[in-house]
């Protein structure tokens, strides 16, 4: 497994392990689920995918929701079907909750509420998600600094886990504190400077734009099908989705893009803290991702 905060370099160490190695990759990414939405996502390019199988991108449609026990639910398939051939598997990405579900399986917490869950999606759509985000810092810090302030679902999920049992969700995820590898994965971490981490970032927002994400929304909201609230949060697609809705201006829209991803990187660095056994390689902003593949094999036993 390789994880790593946003544009860290992952899916191109992947890549080159999976070429070494003979293996296929599983994504470990809550948005490049979504077909067509390739820009925003930054998906592997077609090539790569052509020359390496990649398991778990462009499984569902943009209007439907994907949920964490569905990750895992296809994730198995994709484990099966990878080691039937017997290939090694290699998963790649940086949403820290399908890796905590991997790694340690599917956090079961409270019932649901839908008329709680029906009020607290009325007030994100009447004054957005960042106030009930502020909320949800009172009253449970530690899972505010893991959930971005533009993830309705999981704001959502959070204070409705407070409002039925008067506890903060990280109380019930204490699960996840608890060593454990259900899968026995070998795990590689990309640590880059945060300097150079946010200058990554800034530089991959240009190469979106450059390379058409806003004409990609247009063409998204043009669907029959609206996008689901979990695929419109997404970053790059939430603020370009204001964009063309007249609210802001292409370049606070982009700003806002450079700036939430690097709120997401802080939020990614803050759960993977919470990681074990994670080997950590520290990337020089200078370093190839063939330049770190030796550093990565150290960690194999082939």
């Amino acid at each position: 497994m390789i994880l790593g905060v946003t544009a860290s370099g992952k899916g191109k160490l992947g890549f080159e392990l999976a070429k070494k190695l003979g293996g296929e990759i599983i994504s470990i990414d809550s948005m490049k689920v979504y077909r067509r939405m390739d820009i925003g996502t930054a998906k592997p390019s077609a090539q790569n995918r052509s020359a390496i199988p990649h398991h778990l991108i462009d499984v569902v449609e943009p209007s439907e929701s994907f949920s964490v026990s569905r990750f895992l639910e296809m994730t198995e398939a994709a484990v099966a079907e990878i080691t039937s051939k017997n290939k090694p598997v290699i998963a790649v990405g940086g949403t820290a909750m399908y890796i905590k579900a991997l790694l340690h399986g599917l956090f079961e917490g409270p019932g649901t509420d839908e008329a709680i869950r029906n009020k607290l999606r009325a007030s994100i759509e009447a004054q957005g998600s960042l106030e009930l985000h502020k909320e949800l810092a009172k009253i449970d810090p530690e899972a505010a600094s893991r959930i971005h302030a533009n993830d309705a679902k999981r704001i959502i999920r959070a204070l409705e886990v407070y409002k039925l049992t008067g506890k903060p969700i990280s109380s019930f995820q204490k699960q996840f504190d608890e060593p454990g590898n259900v899968h026995g994965w070998t795990i590689i971490g990309l640590r880059r400077d945060k300097a150079d981490a946010s200058h990554r970032i800034n530089m991959r927002v240009k190469r979106m734009i450059e390379q058409g994400l806003v004409e990609e929304v247009k063409s998204l909201l043009g669907e029959a099908k609206p996008l689901s609230p979990q695929a419109a949060c997404a970053i790059g697609y939430a603020e370009i989705i204001d964009h063309l809705a007249g609210k802001i201006g292409l370049e606070e829209a982009i700003e806002l893009i450079k700036k939430n991803s690097r709120q997401l990187a802080k939020a990614q660095r803050t759960w993977f803290k919470t990681f074990r056994s994670v080997n950590w390689i520290d990337v020089a902003p200078d370093d190839t991702a063939e330049a770190v593949l030796p550093k990565a094999l150290e960690h194999f036993k082939i």
